[in-house]
């Protein structure tokens, strides 16, 4: 996916998630494990979300990939030490289709 049409998703998934109650902290953090796409609060939790596009649901999905969720991860433990946070978390995915947005809570086990 192109940068441009990555912004275009991170953009409408931000929207998505603001109509749902979730307040925006930060977009594309940055470590040298990856990056998270959006950082956002609700009902204090902190949600760590990835965001991916496609023409269809299952083309989206299967670039959630067990390596990528363990860079998210280590991404996140970057964060939460840089910002002295000690809070509870989830990660997240926002699958973006033409169809619409998919929002999968918790997708670590």
């Amino acid at each position: 996916m192109s940068r441009a049409k990555g912004d275009v998703a991170e953009t409408l998934t931000c929207k998505f998630l603001q109509e749902r109650g979730f307040v925006i902290v930060e977009r594309n953090v940055y470590s040298r494990f990856g990056e998270i796409d959006i950082v956002a609060t609700k009902e204090n939790l902190l949600h760590f979300i990835e965001v991916k596009s496609a023409a269809d649901f299952e083309q989206a999905i299967q670039n959630v990939t067990s390596q990528k969720i363990s860079r998210i991860i280590k991404t996140v433990d970057v964060y939460m030490k840089k910002h002295a946070i000690d809070a509870t978390y989830c990660i997240d995915a926002a699958i973006v289709t033409p169809d619409g947005i998919e929002f999968l809570e918790n997708i670590t086990f």
